[in-house]
């Protein structure tokens, strides 16, 4: 399967790494405030790299670059995402694996293997309102917590982060949130912007007074609380 983004060159997504990211195709959430709907929604339509141009691209880079991200869509539903971050950690990258979760076995594999160096998990809300929040209202979260409790008991660096949104997180979201992953190192609260890529439209960013509000009550929980992409 190949990969259908692709940003060259990064400075944001991964600490101060120089880092390229890759999106895969297909998503099993339908979260309304994903930014990359045509990925998540249109996945047979999504454009095709070839994995030789990218592979090509790694190995000339490998003097300037640091690092690559994979992100999606959802990464671990790409059925050979094993062998492309084989050859990429061959090459000599540091990898970043963005991921909703859901597939812990596919976590649990690509750690154990040595293939990913850091995980971004994202959280979308309290145990009881997730389904709400990814747009599939009977889902089992349990192999979501199942996913959460490796992370926090596993060793390899990671980071637990949340989009923040009016219509969907309060102060006793957090509340919870903070209690089913404290002991965590690091948390972000991610702010929201509506753009024309999203599922849906309408929804309103959390202002930074209140985003502060949340942080401030997670901090009883998790070492490290940040805003990201707030002023």
């Amino acid at each position: 399967m190949d990969f259908s983004g692709w940003e060259k060159l990064s400075l944001l997504d991964f600490d101060d790494n120089i880092s390229t990211t890759l999106f895969t195709a297909g998503c099993n959430f339908r979260c309304p405030f994903c930014h990359n709907s045509s990925l998540v929604l249109d996945p047979t339509d999504a454009p095709t790299i070839p994995w030789s141009e990218i592979r090509e691209y790694l190995i000339k880079r490998k003097k300037i670059l640091d690092a690559v991200c994979i992100t999606g869509g959802e990464p671990t539903l790409m059925p050979d995402l094993e062998d492309k971050l084989k050859e990429i950690k061959e090459i000599g990258y540091i990898v970043k694996l963005d991921t909703n979760g859901s597939h812990p076995e596919v976590l649990k594999r690509l750690v154990e293997h040595g293939l990913v160096d850091y995980v971004a998990m994202d959280i979308k809300n309290s145990k009881e309102k997730y389904g709400e929040t990814i747009g599939i209202r009977k889902i089992n979260i349990k192999n979501i917590q199942e996913s959460v409790e490796y992370l926090l008991t596993n060793g390899i660096p990671f980071e637990f982060r949340t989009t923040i949104i009016d219509e969907y997180h309060s102060k006793d979201d957090f509340v919870e949130i903070g209690k089913w992953i404290k002991g965590a190192k690091r948390y972000y609260l991610q702010r929201y912007i509506d753009s024309e890529n999203c599922i849906a439209h309408g929804l309103h960013m959390i202002p930074k007074e209140k985003a502060l509000e949340y942080k401030a009550l997670l901090e009883q929980y998790i070492d490290h609380v940040s805003l990201r992409g707030y002023d």
